[in-house]
């Protein structure tokens, strides 16, 4: 595990866009944490830095925002699961067939109960001073490409 503090907006979206080198088809990043602490914001500064212009938007209604090629590098699902009340639910979203060529983004993963044990695990808390403070928990193979 590694913490990491994030004193604002520019830093939560700037940590977000340093994963857009790591990322690849096929990946999960599990991003949780309570309302406010920054999981769109983070999603949205990865989702920049993988070309898309404009501002993402939350996944919360839609649950599942999709984003392909040449809109981004590689194609995205940007996926919020506040609204799942059981996890067979997310059987109907498709993401099992979407990861087979798509990079995952879940927020809320908690609402799958242990669908994705081999996800990045992003968790925001209140931190020091009115920002956040990230845990990355990381699965084999993020760590063999996690920058140290």
């Amino acid at each position: 595990m590694r913490t990491v503090d994030l004193p604002d907006l520019a830093a939560t979206e700037a940590f977000g866009a340093s994963l857009a080198p790591l990322v690849r088809a096929g990946d999960v990043i599990a991003l949780r944490g309570d309302l406010g602490m920054g999981k769109t914001s983070l999603a949205r500064g990865l989702l920049a830095a993988l070309g898309l212009e404009g501002e993402a938007p939350s996944p919360s209604f839609a649950i599942v925002q999709p984003y392909d090629p040449p809109e981004v590098r590689l194609p995205v699902a940007h996926v919020d699961l506040y609204r799942i009340d059981e996890p067979a639910e997310i059987d109907e979203l498709g993401l099992d067939e979407a990861r087979l060529d798509s990079l995952l983004l879940i927020e809320w993963p908690e609402r799958g109960g242990d669908r994705w044990p081999d996800a990045l695990l992003l968790d925001l808390s209140p931190g020091p001073d009115g920002g956040r403070r990230l845990t990355v928990t990381m699965p084999p193979a993020w760590e063999r490409r996690w920058p140290t």
